[in-house]
């Protein structure tokens, strides 16, 4: 027997070397209380596992209820045992691959949007430069001076990947992004 095959003695079993690692995003129903977040990450990080985006809002006040939206990359197996383990958390309501949720609907992936804010240079010839690739990507300038423009941008992590990259050359100063808020297509909800 193969010695990645074998029993390791491990609660979490090694992956077949066969598997190849994907990229899913996850939707979490927590309590929002104090603390909830500290335990999902926690779970994250205790496993060794990496989150590439995160973002949490309260959606449901009077139920509060908070939705946690998670994007992270491993074998399948791995992220059935991230769901599973989500899942026996306390405060967590609700866990839905929307990845997997997707794929049975008949989509590659949900719907995915992100929001930055991108300051970048804006002095010299290169100020029209700026504003001509904002308005190419249909960034919004939020905030201008002489010096500079604090652009918004919206939308796939790739388009706005895309549209810092051609800013470096412009004098890009500073990039915050909010990290990905998804959800499926279709009438039916979270559940």
């Amino acid at each position: 027997m193969n010695a990645h095959l074998q029993p390791t003695g491990s609660a979490y079993f090694i992956a077949k070397e066969t598997e190849i690692a994907e990229k899913h995003t996850l939707s979490v129903l927590v309590a929002n209380e104090p603390g909830v977040l500290a335990r999902v990450i926690g779970l994250f990080s205790g496993r060794g596992y990496n989150i590439e985006s995160l973002t949490v809002s309260e959606t449901e006040h009077e139920a509060h209820l908070s939705r946690i939206t998670i994007v992270t990359r491993g074998t399948p197996h791995v992220l059935e045992q991230i769901k599973s383990q989500l899942e026996r958390l306390v405060p967590v309501h609700r866990v839905v691959d929307l990845t997997v949720r997707a794929g049975s609907l008949g989509h590659d992936r949900p719907i995915e949007r992100e929001v930055a804010l991108v300051k970048v240079k804006g002095t010299g010839e290169n100020r029209a430069e700026t504003l001509r690739l904002a308005d190419a990507f249909h960034a919004k300038v939020v905030d201008a001076t002489v010096e500079h423009f604090i652009l918004e941008i919206t939308g796939k992590s790739s388009k706005i990947d895309q549209f810092v990259a051609v800013m470096k050359p412009l004098g890009l100063l500073e990039v915050c992004r909010t990290g990905i808020a998804a959800m499926n297509r279709g009438a039916q909800g979270m559940s």
